[in-house]
């Protein structure tokens, strides 16, 4: 039996309601409207379809971008889970905060974020280390780093919710200062192991089905990490039918962060952008929560993580595109957000035959093929 949530959270998860069917309905009316021949644009239309039933208008018009890093460290990177020492943590959190000839930010994700015109948050939601004063570094850590999930729960339910709602309150800023599409990322060395103990307890699958190679592991650090995930499910410590209490058990910081940013956007009625394997665990914990969640989730591509096919599978979200990412950060969210704006621009500025004087209609004319 799960046990009560704390009321802020409760309430939280009781705003997600579902997307907007009527509109949904009137967006699929005008799509098939459009100059251009039925189903030509591909799983844009249904993208665009989805879009709508977020924004609640047949016309949905979102704008701001916004990826929102969490930063943390897992107690479980003692057991030699990763290709890279805890310490990397930290001094990722410098570089995504650090000036560059080209704008705020080093890492992968601030290249791409300018490339694309989106901003990004850094939250150290428990990073084992003394990180510096910056001004545009949230601080929501509770403890530095979560303890060993293979001896133990990883955090407490009052941390698992703390974080939860610390990453809901940066989701609600990046809202007021101009988010519609919201990208959750993460950093964190160790963090795809806790992210396939989420995934096999949820899902109910093998260890070795979900844990892949991370960073890029060697086979001898792959079955230590596969073991590890082993040990933690054997310890029994969670239910599924009480996420949060898996989340607690299995868990890590930031990605109970992410958690809460992805509840808070669709509260909001914005759209969030799936980036790989460890958002896709929070995601599975969020659905478990909220189901009607999973109408606001757009994932981006498949990542190289082993386990992410899975996960997708169970949400019933299909992935954009595969181009073998893992790095994490929301570097592949970032890279999606184009083709999302893009979606939406189709139904909101594209003109339908009978606006356009042009003959026949993409619904009766039996145009089709690739011109129009």
């Amino acid at each position: 039996m799960p046990l009560p949530l704390q009321p802020d959270l409760a309430a939280l998860i009781a705003a997600v309601q579902p997307a907007d069917a009527a509109a949904m309905q009137a967006a699929r009316e005008r799509q098939a409207q459009l100059t251009k021949p039925a189903g030509a644009l591909g799983d844009l239309e249904d993208l665009a379809v989805r879009l709508a039933g977020v924004f609640g208008s047949a016309r949905p018009d979102p704008r701001g971008v916004a990826v929102l890093v969490a930063a943390g460290d897992h107690g479980v990177a003692a057991g030699g889970v990763s290709a890279y020492p805890p310490e990397v943590t930290p001094a990722m959190v410098a570089n995504f905060l650090a000036d560059t000839p080209t704008g705020p930010g080093g890492a992968a994700v601030n290249a791409i974020a300018r490339t694309v015109g989106a901003r990004v948050y850094v939250m150290d939601a428990g990073v084992n280390a003394d990180l510096p004063d910056h001004p545009a570094l949230v601080r929501a850590a509770r403890r530095r780093g979560t303890h060993d999930l293979r001896f133990g729960a990883a955090m407490s339910r009052p941390e698992a919710e703390a974080l939860i709602l610390a990453g809901a309150a940066l989701a609600r800023r990046a809202v007021e200062e101009g988010a519609d599409l919201l990208v959750p990322g993460e950093m964190g060395i160790g963090n795809t192991t806790p992210a396939a103990a989420l995934t096999a307890r949820l899902l109910n699958l093998a260890p070795q089905a979900v844990t892949g190679r991370g960073t890029g592991v060697d086979d001898v650090t792959l079955r230590r990490k596969v073991e590890a995930v082993r040990e933690a499910l054997d310890r029994q410590g969670s239910d599924p039918a009480d996420p949060l209490g898996v989340l607690a058990d299995l868990g890590g910081f930031e990605i109970a962060a992410m958690l809460g940013m992805m509840l808070q956007a669709a509260a909001l009625r914005r759209a969030v952008i799936l980036d790989g394997f460890v958002e896709g665990s929070a995601a599975l914990v969020g659905v478990a929560l909220a189901p009607h969640l999973r109408d606001f989730l757009f994932p981006a591509g498949e990542c190289a993580e082993v386990g992410h096919a899975a996960q997708l599978a169970h949400l019933g979200l299909k992935p954009l595109f595969r181009l073998g990412l893992r790095l994490g950060e929301g570097t592949g969210g970032v890279l999606a957000a184009p083709l999302l704006l893009s979606a939406a621009a189709t139904l909101r500025e594209m003109r339908t035959f009978a606006e356009a004087g042009v003959p026949g209609s993409g619904a009766s004319s039996g145009v089709s093929g690739s011109g129009t």
